[in-house]
């Protein structure tokens, strides 16, 4: 058995409702994850493709998914929540710099964000957002390989029920993104 074979049957083993054991379980798997040797021909795949981004596991019962993505140095992904989904980041390369916001009215009555501040995430290291945390990621050390993961098919969650929120800059202010 490798290690991605191990991840998903730790993660089957304890997978249940959202709670704070669950969350420390998937993290706990996922550090664990990291410490994979490169000659694993399946994390050696990923570093050869560098894929921008890579279903690595879907799982057909729970829903679960491991996704892997190669970002240059530089890459800027802005603000965004993940609607009621939870994730958690897991660095295997590189460096990541993630903010995090908080959602607020002004007195108008307009959403913007305010920037709570910013942690970087080094290679072996992980960060959890759970439902209505909102973040933005930035490379700073590349190329970087990461892995995402989500508690359900986010982007299927997205396109269906246009549940996550994205931000863009608007006269100095990150607004919520007009929806088509």
């Amino acid at each position: 058995m490798n290690s991605l074979d191990k991840f998903v049957s730790n993660v089957r083993s304890i997978w249940g409702p959202l709670s704070s054991e669950l969350v420390a379980g998937c993290q706990q798997q996922l550090d664990e994850l990291l410490d994979t040797p490169i000659s694993e021909q399946w994390l050696a795949t990923l570093h050869l493709e560098a894929l921008a981004q890579q279903e690595v596991y879907r799982d057909p019962t729970s829903g679960f998914m491991l996704l892997a993505h190669t970002e240059p140095e530089g890459l800027y992904r802005p603000p965004h929540d993940h609607g009621r989904g939870w994730v958690i980041y897991a660095v295997q390369q590189g460096a990541i710099e993630m903010g995090t916001y908080s959602r607020i009215k002004d007195q108008d009555g307009r959403v913007k964000l305010v920037e709570r501040g910013s942690t970087v995430i080094c290679s072996g290291q992980t960060q959890v957002y759970l439902p209505g945390d909102i973040h933005d990621t930035r490379c700073i050390a590349g190329p970087a390989l990461l892995f995402r993961f989500t508690e359900r098919d986010l982007k299927k969650e997205d396109k269906e029920a246009q549940r996550l929120t994205r931000y863009v800059e608007q006269d100095g202010a990150w607004v919520p993104e007009a929806r088509r």
